[in-house]
Formats: C-alpha cells, structure tokens, sequence
C-alpha cells in the first residue's frame, strides 16, 4: 500500500526546493538588479520557500524513518531516526540539504536583489534540490552505473527545478495587478518570455537526455513492451504523456503567445494576449506539479517490478 504520507511530503519537497532554485536562478539569467526588486519582490518568496523546505525535510526525515522501521509516527523511534541519520548516504544528503538551505535562508534575507546574494541562494538551492536523487532511485546502483545513474539524476532535477523557477517568474510577472501594469512591466515581461526560449532549449535537452539514462538504468530496453502491465510502468508511461503536454503548451507560448503579446503592447491592447499567456502558464504549471507528484510516487515503488 502506497504510503500516501511520505509521498505527499516528496511532492512537496520537489515543488518547494524547484521553486526556490529556479525562481533564484531565472532572476540571475532574465532580470537586472532593479527588475529583481521592482517587478518580483524576491526576498518573502526566497525566504519562504527556503524556509518550508527546512520544515519538509525534518518532516521527511521523520515520515522516512519511520517507513523503514515499521513503527508508528508518534512517539518519534529515536533509534530509527539516528540510524538513519548517521548509518547511511540518505542521512548524510540530509545534513547537506539542512546546511544549504540554512544557507539559502540567511543570503534570502540578506540583500536576495543583488548579484552575489543571489548567486549563494541558486547555489545553495542546487545542492538542496540535488540532495533529493539520494532519496530515490539515482543512489540505488553501485559502480559506474550507479554513477551515471545518480549524476543523470541529479541533472534530471536541477533542469526540472530551472524550469520550475521560470514558470514562477514568468507567472508573477503576468499576474501583476492590473494597476501596477505600465510599458515598462510590458516590455520587461515580453523579454524574460522571450528570453526563456534560448534557456529552455537547453532545459529540455537536459531533461530528454537525463531521463532517457534514468530510463535505460530503471526499465532497461528489453521492458518497454510490457511497461504498462504493472503499475510502475504505467505511472512512468503517464508521466511522459504530461511531459509532451507541457512540451506542447511551452512550443504554443514561444511561437504563437508571446509574438502575440509583442504585437498587442504595440497595438496597446495586452490585456487579451496577458491571459491567454497567464492560463497557458496557469495550465503548464499544472502539468508540472502533476509530474512531480508522480516522481513522488514512482519513488516509492520498486522499478524491478518493470523487469517481467
């Protein structure tokens, strides 16, 4: 019986540390030092998302000890919980993630607008949001595959978390109230729409090569005929569907949406073009989470269960 708990604090744990990561790092490579504070006011998202990720991971720590002892939640087996913290590499990850997201905190509260702050928080929000392949299947495998493995994974999530992060930026930026919308915001957002194109060639490369090794080290060649008759296979075959949703939704913003926005500023009617961009976002954002909540799950099923 899937344990709906642990999952549900895995989903939240992807979502919040892809947050953080992205959102930091799509401020670096799309805004300037004046757009970061004027249009996104960074620090109460940077500190919040840091922060919660602080209390997920103590959450799942906890929820995770527990799984692997057979006990119940409440009182905390403190045996369990030190074996785990000290006796294995999902401990160790764990440790690392509380420091970097310490990290992340205190530069978040700093001065999160300026270049070298920020930079610490992407930092940081990579290796937290890394810390997460020891936790699933990219540290199951020994030697060089299990390398490969866990490397391709840890890419896996930093260009899955870009992604993320883009889509907040972008949503905050296109949900701006009405009365804070000037040119300048205009321009600015077509900019970082347009802007993402080149950045999420290279996001989507990553992915499409990562998973296929993920795929390769977990299902192996010879299961893909009979990857839906369990129900491994078919949470992995429902995940690629979403993800050539969201392939799709992001081909229609770049090529049809946003040239449609850039016509509208100039015609000086966007606000049609600003909610079709919005409910593409809103959807492609939907997609994601979806996605994550399934990497959720699939981590807690054994991928040998694919190998009939």
């Amino acid at each position: 019986m899937a344990d709906w708990s642990l999952i549900a604090v895995r989903l939240a744990l992807y979502v919040v540390l892809s947050a953080m990561f992205g959102l930091a790092a799509f401020s670096l490579y799309g805004l300037t030092m004046r757009e970061r504070g004027d249009a996104l006011t960074l620090r109460p998202w940077l500190i919040a998302s840091a922060c919660l990720g602080l209390i997920l991971s103590i959450a799942w720590l906890i929820l995770m000890a527990t799984s692997m002892a057979g006990t119940s939640l409440w009182p905390i087996d403190q045996e369990a919980l030190g074996a785990l913290l000290t006796g294995s590499a999902i401990g160790t990850a764990w440790k690392v993630r509380m420091v970097a997201l310490v990290v992340a905190t205190a530069c978040a509260g700093a001065s999160p607008n300026r270049t070298l702050p920020l930079i610490l928080v992407t930092a940081s929000g990579a290796v937290g949001l890394g810390s997460l392949a020891w936790t699933g299947h990219g540290a199951m495998d020994e030697g060089s595959i299990g390398w490969a493995h866990l490397v391709a994974d840890i890419f896996h999530l930093l260009a899955s978390g870009t992604w993320v992060g883009a889509l907040v930026g972008l949503l905050l930026l296109v949900s701006r109230p009405v009365v804070r919308v000037d040119a300048s915001h205009l321009r600015l957002t077509h900019r970082a729409l347009h802007g993402f194109g080149s950045i999420g060639t290279i996001v989507v490369g990553t992915i499409v090569i990562s998973g296929l090794v993920n795929g390769w080290v977990l299902v192996g060649l010879g299961n893909i005929t009979t990857l839906t008759s369990n129900l491994y296979g078919q949470l992995f075959v429902l995940k690629l569907v979403l993800f050539a949703a969201i392939l799709g939704l992001a081909s229609l913003n770049r090529f049809r949406l946003t040239p449609a926005f850039e016509q509208s500023i100039a015609a000086e009617n966007h606000r049609g073009a600003l909610g079709a961009l919005r409910t593409s976002l809103l959807v492609e954002t939907g997609c994601v989470v979806g996605i994550l909540g399934l990497v959720a799950w699939l981590g807690t099923l054994s991928p040998s269960a694919s190998a009939m």
